[in-house]
């Protein structure tokens, strides 16, 4: 008897990461860096973080760059043609599925973040059990200093936060907004200040308005 549970734990333990959950497969369309298509799902990839496509980073001469529009190209150069196999998480955000993709068996978060493409966003790799690998995989870019890891990171967006992380660092309490009208910052006491959500994507804070002109935003009127 035991050696018959232990075959079929064997069993169990080689068999693929996607085995027994959802899995969604085919050749995808790059949205973003952290946003594809799979066979008519938009997928999200869980654990990670990606610049949005409008947004700037610095250089480590100071040089503002479009790291998102970079970003994205890097993402789409990689993935070109090939053939993904994504597992559903279970989660869904702003109704995409949350997946992580496989490409040839490789975990294809691992690549981003390995390009500076992208970085972990920590409160979901640490819920899914990938804090330990993405922490690994970026500290090789820094060591690289590759794609957003060559200059000063913009601050990590406000829902990747662990539970319990100080939310603003001392000083940095103006807020960059996207709307319709663009790249906006916010000071503490302007009009609009304080309705805006700071834990949806595509959001910053910065620490001066010298650091918020630099990146590419612009001070709000009111």
């Amino acid at each position: 008897m035991f050696r018959i549970c232990s075959f079929f734990l064997a069993l169990v333990l080689a068999a693929p990461l996607w085995a027994g959950q959802p899995e969604i497969a085919g050749v995808p369309s790059v949205i973003d860096a952290d946003t594809i298509d799979v066979a008519g799902q938009r997928i999200r990839l869980g654990g990670i973080d990606a610049p949005e496509m409008s947004e700037t980073c610095l250089r480590g001469d100071g040089r503002p760059w479009s790291c998102g529009r970079w970003a994205t190209d890097q993402a789409r150069a990689m993935l070109d043609g090939q053939r993904l196999r994504c597992v559903d998480l279970g989660e869904r955000t702003y109704g995409r599925v949350v997946g992580r993709c496989y490409l040839n068996g490789q975990d294809i978060a691992i690549d981003l973040i390995e390009a500076g493409a992208a970085r972990p966003c920590l409160r979901y790799a640490r819920a899914q059990g990938q804090e330990a690998i993405y922490t690994a995989a970026e500290a090789r870019a820094l060591r690289a200093r590759a794609g957003i890891y060559g200059g000063p990171l913009n601050p990590v967006a406000r829902f990747c936060r662990l539970p319990g992380e100080e939310q603003v660092a001392s000083g940095c309490e103006i807020k960059g907004n996207v709307s319709a009208n663009g790249q906006i910052y916010h000071l503490p006491g302007q009009r609009h200040y304080d309705s805006i959500n700071m834990n949806k994507p595509g959001v910053r804070w910065f620490c001066s308005e010298e650091a918020a002109q630099a990146a590419g935003w612009r001070r709000a009127m009111r």
